[in-house]
């Protein structure tokens, strides 16, 4: 009985260890930004979802690309039906490791890189990128800034409107997670 007793406190304690290392959000931030000769163009997604477990390291990044608002509706509507095919890829996903050694479980102010995939538009290409975390009473900012060439993920752009759209899309990540113990799960 004992032993049984036992068991059961070792098995709640390491699910409880478990569940401080993972940290979620579902409403990450992320925008893009077109500098084109003709026209800036700017959007912005406010219903990112993404999971970071301190443990394997792993990181998974995920939004519906139909989240993405713009200033102009019109905008909007080119971006999901001509560009991105939102109907034929609803989703924008990351997933990738942290490659840098950080202990996160300690407050302060830590940069890593981190090394995986991007998937858009149907498209899978590598993708190596510095985030900028803070840790801070048991939670976690993750904050990133890289590129992307359309032509990379065959996101086609007509030459009509070539001036107006840039070949290399700036993007902006600003993650705040939570741990899974927090969130009362």
């Amino acid at each position: 009985m004992k032993q049984l007793i036992s068991l059961c406190l070792m098995i709640g304690f390491s699910t409880s260890i478990l569940a401080q290392q993972t940290y979620l959000t579902k409403d990450g931030e992320v925008t893009f930004f077109s500098k084109a000769p003709l026209e800036d163009i700017e959007a912005i997604n406010h219903k990112v979802s993404a999971a970071m477990d301190l443990s394997t390291k792993e990181i998974i990044v995920k939004m519906n690309m139909v989240d993405f608002n713009f200033d102009k509706s019109l905008m909007q509507e080119h971006f999901n039906e001509n560009y991105i095919e939102s109907e034929k890829y609803p989703t924008g996903i990351y997933q990738g490791t942290m490659i840098t050694d950080a202990d996160l479980s300690v407050d302060g102010n830590y940069v890593i890189n981190t090394s995986g995939e991007i998937t858009i538009h149907g498209v899978t290409k590598p993708l190596q990128t510095e985030v900028q975390i803070t840790v801070a009473g048991g939670a976690i900012e993750a904050n990133t800034k890289f590129k992307i060439k359309t032509a990379d993920h065959k996101i086609k752009i007509p030459r009509l409107v070539i001036k107006n759209i840039a070949e290399v899309i700036d993007v902006t990540a600003n993650l705040s997670l939570t741990s899974v113990d927090s969130q009362g799960q």
